[in-house]
């Protein structure tokens, strides 16, 4: 039986503590179910892929990269919608991201409120 969309995990993965843990905050404030990695081999140990309704992961950080994670999701046949936040985007890494089917691409820091949207409009999907 499929979960439904409100019960289905929001996964951040941010390898600074930070804003992994401001992001968590935010999106616990606003109802939603949320568990935050510090990184994408993290996430991927957890086996919680298949019930993750919306990724939101840092582009780069140590180790897997969250476009590789992106393309192994994808390749692994496990496409999750996902949102990425970066401090050192360009627009050659927005587009690869958007090409390999990112919803949205922030650049820290970031509107709390439009990350929300973002976030719902994924689940929704």
């Amino acid at each position: 039986m499929a979960m439904e969309s409100r019960d289905k995990m929001v996964a951040v993965i941010e390898d600074d503590e930070s804003y992994r843990i401001a992001v968590q905050r935010l999106l616990k404030s606003a109802g939603l179910l949320v568990q935050a990695f510090d990184s994408a081999e993290a996430f991927l140990n957890s086996g919680r892929q298949h019930d993750t309704g919306c990724l939101i992961t840092d582009i780069r950080m140590p180790g897997m990269s969250g476009l590789e994670l992106q393309s192994k999701l994808n390749s692994d046949r496990c496409p999750i919608p996902t949102i990425f936040i970066t401090a050192h985007g360009d627009e050659k890494m927005r587009m690869q991201a958007m090409r390999a089917g990112a919803v949205k691409f922030f650049t820290k820091p970031f509107d709390g409120e439009a990350l929300l949207e973002s976030v719902r409009a994924a689940l929704a999907s």
